[in-house]
């Protein structure tokens, strides 16, 4: 039998070690949705649920204290049935929790954050020959709510994270995306604001998993971005926008290759999902596709799938002509062994055109 209890806080632990480590990379607003995020799961609330300040900022605290106490410690082993594991060793790790139906989940975010959970496994399935573990109760995690995410070859749907995480896409969707969001709602039956959501979240998260799905698997199976490379420029820029358009880049490119999340919605003609798509851009996404945006205003007028299937197309080009330019200048700078020369040419070559030369994006982009 696995001591459960154990290995909660032994993975929680770890949890609070790269908090306490990391939380310095969001600016003040970023860390405190984060924080209310994990309020909320902590106290095991619905998303939309706000509570006193006061206890919130007693919580806040007490967390504060405890990222003070932890600062400067290293990540502590996994310990299991008396054998100590490499905490990003999550094949072996899962190899002993699956069986018991839990699933440990370990690797690095954006700006590189280490990042760690432990969760119920609900389901497990294969899709297009890839791996797809559905996960629920989490019982360990950080302040990165992520609601999918692919390791090693399999893809991971987080059900706890990914409803925290999309009711906050709804509730603060920027103004452009507004119209866009009412359309996709409205496919799903619900004609209000998004307080009318709040009864049907289950329901509609449920018909978007797939889109989380066939982004990830779209990205296991982009081959235009070398992976390596991807991997050093994000190490060599992080927190820089370098690291967000490269991260812009590698999502588009898993969202419009044969196998990613578009030509999913295209050939399932998955009106909510393609609404929600667009509502949920982000900025920097908008201004390297914005292809998406003229074709689906005319989708949304009269339903013209052909429209969305020669975006989809440009997209592609666009996203695949930025990876091998952003692959080239990485090249070039470190066979030169100048990672200046190369910041700047990202810069003037890749950021410019797009009028974000210097400039640093407030959202993380998916």
């Amino acid at each position: 039998m696995l001591d459960l209890d154990s290995i909660v806080r032994q993975v929680n632990h770890n949890c609070r070690i790269s908090d306490a480590s990391h939380a310095g990379l969001y600016s003040i607003c970023g860390l405190a949705m984060r924080l209310r995020d994990l309020y909320k799961w902590d106290k095991d609330l619905e998303p939309w649920v706000e509570d006193e300040s006061s206890r919130v900022l007693e919580w806040i605290g007490e967390q504060e204290e405890v990222w003070n106490n932890l600062a400067g410690e290293e990540f502590t082993a996994i310990t299991i049935a008396g054998r100590d594991y490499d905490p990003l060793d999550v094949t072996e790790i899962n190899r002993i929790l699956e069986p018991h139906e839990l699933y440990y989940g370990a690797g690095y975010v954006h700006s590189l954050k280490p990042s760690f959970f432990l969760a119920a496994l609900e389901e497990k399935r294969c899709i297009e020959n890839q791996p797809v573990f559905i996960l629920g109760r989490e019982f360990a995690r950080d302040l990165v709510t992520i609601p999918a995410l692919s390791q090693n070859g399999s893809i991971i749907i987080r059900r706890a994270s990914a409803k925290i995480f999309f009711w906050d896409q709804l509730f603060y969707v920027n103004k452009s995306g507004r119209q866009a969001l009412g359309f996709a709602l409205k496919k799903y039956g619900i004609d209000g604001d998004v307080h009318a959501v709040r009864p049907h979240l289950d329901r509609i998260l449920k018909g978007e998993i797939e889109r989380y799905i066939y982004h990830e698997l779209g990205e296991i199976k982009d081959h235009v971005f070398n992976r390596r490379i991807f991997h050093e420029i994000i190490a060599q820029f992080p927190h820089t926008p370098v690291e967000l358009m490269a991260r812009c880049v590698k999502d588009l490119l898993a969202d419009t290759n044969e196998h990613g999340t578009l030509p999913y919605i295209l050939k399932n003609q998955k009106e909510g999902s393609l609404g929600f798509y667009v509502a949920f851009l982000g900025s920097l996404t908008k201004e390297v596709f914005p292809e998406i945006l003229d074709a689906f205003a005319v989708f949304a007028a009269g339903g013209d799938w052909q429209g969305i299937k020669r975006a989809i197309s440009a997209g592609s080009d666009t996203a695949g002509r930025l990876a091998r330019k952003m692959s080239e200048i990485y090249r070039k700078g470190k066979q030169n062994n100048d990672m200046k020369w190369t910041g700047r040419e990202m810069q003037e070559v890749i950021l410019a055109p797009f009028g974000i030369a210097g400039k640093r994006e407030a959202e993380e982009i998916q």
